[in-house]
């Protein structure tokens, strides 16, 4: 592999190992009190001189494509907070040459991988037109944010459907006695994992409690026995 080429694969590299591990700051030094704020392109220029110019917008949309396509995933590219602290040496130019022979493929594979997905983006752009852009826009605004903070029900639904039983949320004066609920004729309170942590707490709530957590996709919840 020639010096050239080597240059040019380790820019691409150097880019996204940047992406990686370290947050993207607008400025290049921020300053508040004694807190400094380095950002990505002037530890570039520190390390590696590497000031490589993108169009606008086309940076976000390689990481977006990069991320779908999982191309710098620690399987194909390595553990990259791991190499660097196994790397023995001290310079960029020592890196470059030892990481490429430990992945000789990895700047390619990862290339073709991502470019790959930037084809088929390209493909479902043509695909978007004003009318799915408002569809999205009224299921973020409207659909998820009401799922999103009365979701009680739906806990509820599924709670009643695993016991082959009915349910219904509480009315206002059942509600002040720290009922959301009920399964069957069985009361019960909604309430966050995080509640069970909370000792202090002036209430007292004599019902089943299902504690819940909202994780990526939905809500996991676990309820007791409503015997």
């Amino acid at each position: 592999m020639t010096k050239k080429l080597l240059n040019i694969n380790f820019r691409v590299l150097i880019i996204l190992f940047l992406f990686l591990n370290i947050a993207v700051a607008k400025d290049d030094v921020k300053k508040d009190g004694q807190t400094y704020t380095l950002s990505t392109k002037k530890i570039m220029e520190d390390i590696a001189d590497l000031p490589i110019k993108f169009p606008k917008y086309t940076t976000q949309l390689i990481n977006l494509a990069n991320q779908n396509s999982k191309a710098t995933r620690p399987y194909y590219v390595g553990q990259m907070s791991e190499l660097i602290q196994e790397f023995p040496g001290n310079s960029y130019d020592q890196w470059a040459q030892w990481y490429i022979k430990k992945y000789p493929d990895a700047v390619d594979q990862a290339t073709d991988k991502t470019f790959a997905m930037i084809q088929k983006m390209q493909q479902a752009m043509t695909e978007i037109d004003r009318e799915m852009v408002r569809q999205w826009m009224q299921e973020l605004i409207l659909t998820k944010t009401y799922a999103g903070l009365r979701f009680q029900e739906s806990i509820l639904k599924a709670i009643a459907e695993k016991e082959k039983s009915n349910y219904r949320l509480a009315l206002p004066e059942e509600e002040s006695k720290g009922i959301d609920g009920f399964i069957g004729t069985k009361p019960v309170s909604i309430k966050p994992v995080s509640y069970q942590s909370k000792q202090d707490l002036p209430e007292t709530i004599e019902v089943k409690i299902i504690y819940y957590e909202k994780v990526r996709g939905g809500i996991k919840f676990h309820y007791p026995s409503l015997n």
